[in-house]
C-alpha cells in the first residue's frame, strides 16, 4: 500500500476515532438525533475504509473484518439509544473494537513504499532490472511488476495488432496482470517506465491509458529509464549533441519527475539542451530543479550485461549442436546484429549485405558460430514503415533458419546473448555499448563492403 492511500485510510480511522468518542457525550447530552446521525455517519465511513481495502487487496484482510465487528457494534448502539435503555458498556465496547481495527490496520499494512514497474516490450526489461532487484530487496518497498500491452501500428499509425508480452519475462520476476492492478486506486509511491513515447512513437503504442501524461497524475513520482544506451559524448561536442538531442524532448522526460542518464556527461547534456530550450521559449532555467530531475546513475542495462555470466547462463539444447564443435569443445561464436536504422537507410543494400554476411559465416561454420539477433522491433517496423519489403525479408530469415548452421535468437534475452558470444559484428547500435561494457571486441560491418 503506497504512502499516500495509507496516510489517507489512517486518517479516515483517526475520524472514526474522534467520531466514536463523541458518540458518548451526545448520549450523555441526551442529543439523541444528533447520536443517531453521529452514528450513521460513522457507520458509513467504517463501510468506505472496508470498500477501499477490498479494492486494493481483495477480500479476507483482519481489518476488514474488524471493521464489519465495528459497524454491528455501531447497529447495537443505534437500537440502544432508540429504546432509551443505553447501556454505557456499549460504547466502550465500540471505542474497542475501533482499536482493534486500527491495530490490525498499522499491522496487515505496514509503512512502506509502494513501487511499481511499467515496462511493455519483454526484450527491453534489462533497462529495469537492476532497479527492480535493488526495490525487491528492500523490506521498506512494496513492489510490483506490470508489463503493459501495446499496439503495433500499420502505415497510417493507426493501431493495428494488439500484443502483451507479461508470460516472457524471466521466472525469477513476479508479473502482476494490469487487469488486476488500478494505477488511479493505488497510486503507487514511485512508478518506473522504459517507454517515453507516448503518441509520438511510428512503430508500437502502450494502450493511450498508460501514456506518461496520464500515468503521472497516480503516481507521487514517476522515473523514467531509457530502454537504450548512446555512444558517450563530450557535453562540449554541439555536433554530436545536435545528433541526438530529440532524445532530451520525448514526452519521457518531459512528464518523469526524474529521469536516470547513463553517465555524468549524459547528465550534463540533457540539463543543458533543456536549459536551453526553455530560454528560447522565453522561461529561465532553473539550473537547481533540471539537477534534481535528470540523474547522471548509470544504466541497468550495464548493471545486467556486467553481472551476466556465461557459466551461469541456460544455452538453449536447440543451438548445442550449431554451438559445440565434435569434440564437444565450444566454437568461437560471433553476435551478429542487425539494425532498423540500417534497414530504414537503404533496405536493398542492407538486403545484399545480410546474404554476403551468411554466406561467409557459413563457409566458417567449423570453427564459428553465427549468433544472429535482429532487432526486437524489425517485424513492427517494416511492417509499418516498408510493408513491401517484408516478404523479401521473411525468404532471408526462413533460409537462414532451414539451413541451420547458424543461431536465429529473436528472444527477450539479449544479455545471454551477449554472455555466450566472443565478439560483435553487424550494425551501430545500443547494442554496441553494451558489448564493449561486456569487454566484446567490436566490428560495425559496412553495407557498401562485400565478400
Amino acid at each position: 500500500m503506497s504512502k499516500v492511500v495509507r496516510n489517507q485510510l489512517l486518517d479516515a480511522i483517526n475520524l472514526l476515532e474522534t467520531g466514536t468518542k463523541y458518540i458518548s457525550k451526545l448520549i450523555t447530552n441526551h442529543k439523541i438525533d444528533d447520536c443517531t446521525q453521529l452514528l450513521t455517519t460513522c457507520q458509513e465511513l467504517a463501510i468506505a475504509i472496508g470498500t477501499r481495502i477490498e479494492n486494493l487487496r481483495g477480500k479476507g484482510t483482519t481489518v476488514v473484518f474488524e471493521l464489519e465487528d465495528y459497524c454491528e457494534k455501531i447497529y447495537m448502539v443505534a437500537e440502544e439509544v432508540h429504546s432509551n435503555q443505553m447501556d454505557s458498556g456499549y460504547v466502550a465496547r465500540l471505542e474497542d473494537s475501533l482499536r482493534q481495527v486500527k491495530q490490525s490496520f498499522e499491522t496487515e499494512f505496514p509503512d512502506k513504499c509502494e513501487v511499481v514497474f511499467l515496462p511493455y516490450k519483454a526484450a527491453m526489461w534489462d533497462s529495469l532490472e537492476s532497479v527492480w532487484a535493488a526495490a525487491r530487496d528492500d523490506e521498506n518497498c512494496e513492489v510490483y511488476v506490470i508489463p503493459i500491452p501495446y499496439y503495433t501500428l500499420d502505415e497510417s499509425h493507426n493501431f493495428k495488432d494488439f500484443c502483451y508480452e507479461g508470460n516472457q519475462y524471466p521466472d525469477y520476476v513476479p508479473v502482476t496482470n494490469y487487469k488486476e492492478y488500478d494505477l488511479k486506486t493505488h497510486h503507487p509511491d514511485v512508478i518506473y517506465v522504459h517507454n517515453p513515447y507516448d503518441e509520438f512513437n511510428t512503430i508500437t503504442s502502450v494502450l493511450p491509458e498508460f501514456y506518461l501524461k496520464e500515468i503521472k497524475e497516480y503516481t507521487e513520482k514517476l522515473v523514467y529509464i531509457p530502454y537504450f544506451v548512446l555512444p558517450e559524448i563530450d557535453p562540449s561536442n554541439q555536433a554530436a549533441i545536435d545528433s541526438m538531442n530529440h532524445f532530451c524532448f520525448l514526452p519521457g522526460t518531459i512528464y518523469a519527475d526524474q529521469v536516470i542518464l547513463q553517465s555524468e556527461n549524459m547528465r550534463k547534456i540533457y540539463i543543458n539542451e533543456y536549459a536551453k530550450a526553455l530560454e528560447k521559449q522565453g522561461i529561465e532555467a532553473n539550473r537547481e530543479e533540471l539537477e534534481k530531475k535528470f540523474l547522471g546513475l548509470g544504466s541497468p542495462k550495464f548493471d545486467k550485461v556486467i553481472n551476466t555470466r556465461k557459466e551461469e547462463v541456460t544455452i538453449p539444447q536447440e543451438w548445442l549442436h550449431i554451438i559445440q564443435k565434435p569434440d564437444g569443445s565450444y566454437k568461437k561464436v560471433i553476435f551478429y546484429n542487425t539494425s532498423i536504422s540500417a534497414f530504414l537507410t537503404n533496405s536493398e543494400k542492407m538486403f545484399a549485405k545480410m546474404k554476403n554476411v551468411f554466406q561467409t559465416f557459413k563457409g566458417k561454420r567449423a570453427q564459428i558460430a553465427l549468433l544472429w539477433r535482429p532487432h526486437p522491433l524489425i517485424k513492427d517496423t517494416i511492417e509499418s514503415m516498408h510493408p513491401e519489403l517484408w516478404e523479401e525479408y521473411c525468404k532471408i530469415v526462413q533460409k537462414y533458419k532451414n539451413e541451420d548452421w547458424g543461431i536465429y535468437d529473436d528472444t527477450p534475452d539479449l544479455d545471454r546473448a551477449i554472455a555466450i558470444s566472443d565478439a560483435y559484428y553487424g550494425d551501430g547500435s545500443s547494442v554496441v555499448q553494451l558489448c564493449q561494457k561486456a569487454g566484446l571486441p567490436v566490428m560495425i560491418q559496412n553495407v557498401d563492403i562485400l565478400e
